[in-house]
């Protein structure tokens, strides 16, 4: 019997020459205290895309002005190794705009941190977060006049 495929999307937001991770919360239903980046389940009414910005709403307070798609990959197809679940994972990598407001985590993440692209396989992260970071790494490159040394606020 086939297993069944969840649709999911992962974002990825970048400033400059980092990657915003988000570590999981206590209240999610997986991979509790994982770095992960912004995702959410695929509403059968919703694009790939639609999904995301509602997702970088929800869970950063980001309105779609406030970020710049630089990458839709395709589809990748990861497998759960700890109860053998198939996430069809939808990557996208968007950049930080200049004048963005604060960054606020909800119920969903405990933490945040920016990193360095190469770092993330070395993280205890959800499954497959690097393959899908891969998927969108060369797909486009930060802007060489992001804001790097920004201050963000969380609020929680």
């Amino acid at each position: 019997m086939a297993k069944r495929v969840t649709d999911v999307v992962t974002c990825f937001v970048s400033l400059g020459d980092k990657v915003l991770l988000l570590r999981r919360s206590r209240y999610v239903g997986s991979h509790r205290g994982r770095w992960a980046g912004v995702s959410g389940y695929l509403e059968a009414d919703h694009t790939p895309l639609q999904q995301a910005h509602t997702e970088l709403e929800e869970e950063l307070g980001l309105a779609s002005s406030d970020v710049v798609l630089l990458c839709e990959a395709g589809p990748l197809v990861v497998e759960d190794p700890e109860d053998g679940r198939l996430w069809r994972v939808h990557p996208m990598r968007f950049e930080l705009v200049a004048n963005a407001g604060r960054l606020r985590l909800n119920w969903e993440h405990t933490d945040m941190a920016w990193n360095a692209p190469q770092d993330i396989a070395s993280l205890a992260t959800v499954p497959g977060l690097a393959l899908a970071w891969e998927a969108v790494r060369q797909g486009g490159t930060a802007s060489e006049t992001s804001p790097l040394n920004r201050p963000y606020l969380v609020e929680r």
